[in-house]
């Protein structure tokens, strides 16, 4: 199950700011006091990825020793990843609690990445972030990342606070790094780098073009790591895991009547749909999926999930964001809905979103600068 209390990945920035010297939360992880920070969040870089691929990665590899196994959070999926990385709360407190979701009163899905036509961020997610905490208390923030990240819907409601910095491609962004982390004594710079889970999700995370981009990420931050000032900290995370989903093995509503009866919307994701169903429809439909593929996924009611803690303490304000019904796919089960996907997102071959380890475990590496490699 994921944590939300400890070794999770709403700890990250907490303990990071903490070992900069910010008053607050301390954060579960006791890491060593710095100047200067630097944060790496790698998409798709999931803990048994990298543990089962680490001949390609012979940096990061050094560093897995005695490094902790964190949780993402669910579902395994970025959008609501940033919002628990970005803000230190479990998704049900900050809200964003998948890849699509319903607005409450609007009978509509946002889609928490694009975030087209969605409601204002700000209020959507209105919790403090990380970022602003450091910045309030005189922590120089730099974001870097591609350029259409700066001012979007999910930035300005996970990741608000500090400066952002253009970057195309990772030569550059580690580049534009260096240099906002050289600029001030007192200063915390996080770089997302996304093509690890593009790469996944076309070519499957088994693949040999997965190890290729691996291995060029793996390059750079150990350029990143070894050009970085003596007194700075290096923190590497992901935001989940991947598992290939093959075709063959997947349901498409589209197809079958019988389990696409009562749902209103299909919110979620292919390996992590949210219900929400027609009035009165809900106990058919939990009825039905659970004959049909109770063996092939965890089939929760929203009540069910939320008392087993699958999204971290609800407030009331999230709950009507969330499905009625929750399906967590097993193994390399997928179910997809060719009614209302996109023909790029049903191509994909590797997929996330459940409650497998594979997509659940990430990991959490730290070094200070020009000392011995370490894991916390």
């Amino acid at each position: 199950m994921p944590s939300y209390d400890g070794a999770g990945l709403a700890g990250v920035l907490p303990s990071v700011v903490h070992s900069l010297g910010v008053a607050g939360p301390r954060g579960p992880f006791p890491l060593p006091p710095a100047r200067r920070a630097v944060v790496v969040l790698v998409d798709g870089l999931g803990l048994e990825l990298l543990r089962s691929r680490s001949g390609h990665a012979p940096f990061l590899r050094s560093l897995l020793a005695g490094s902790p196994s964190l949780t993402s959070g669910f579902p395994s999926t970025t959008a609501t990843s940033m919002g628990t990385f970005g803000t230190g709360l479990p998704p049900g407190a900050h809200g964003l609690v998948g890849y699509e979701v319903l607005i409450p009163g609007e009978d509509r899905l946002l889609n928490e990445l694009s975030w087209e036509d969605g409601p204002d961020p700000f209020v959507w997610q209105p919790s403090e972030t990380v970022f602003q905490r450091a910045e309030a208390a005189g922590v120089a923030v730099t974001r870097v990342g591609p350029h259409y990240f700066d001012g979007s819907g999910l930035t300005n409601a996970a990741l608000r606070g500090g400066g952002f910095r253009a970057a195309r491609g990772l030569e550059a962004a580690v580049d534009t790094t260096l240099a906002a982390v050289r600029e001030t004594p007192r200063s915390l710079v996080y770089l997302y780098w996304g093509d690890l889970d593009k790469v996944g999700h076309v070519h499957g995370c088994r693949s040999w073009q997965w190890g290729d981009e691996l291995e060029q990420i793996d390059a750079q931050l150990a350029r990143l790591s070894e050009a970085l000032p003596t007194d700075t900290s290096l923190t590497i995370t992901a935001d989940h895991g991947m598992v290939d989903a093959p075709h063959a093995l997947r349901i498409d509503l589209a197809h079958d009547e019988e389990l696409a009866a009562g749902i209103r919307h299909v919110a979620g994701e292919f390996r992590g749909l949210q219900l929400h169903c027609e009035d009165g429809a809900a106990a058919d439909v939990m009825q039905t999926w659970s004959d049909r593929v109770g063996e092939r996924a965890w089939i929760r009611s929203r009540d069910e999930a939320i008392d087993q803690g699958w999204f971290g303490p609800v407030t009331q304000r999230v709950r009507p964001r969330i499905g009625e019904i929750i399906v967590a796919m097993r193994e390399n089960f997928a179910i997809v809905d060719s009614r209302s996907a996109r023909p790029q997102l049903l191509s994909l071959l590797g997929l996330h979103g459940s409650l497998t380890p594979d997509e659940l475990a990430i990991p959490m590496l730290h070094r200070m600068a020009n000392s011995q490699a370490t894991g916390r």
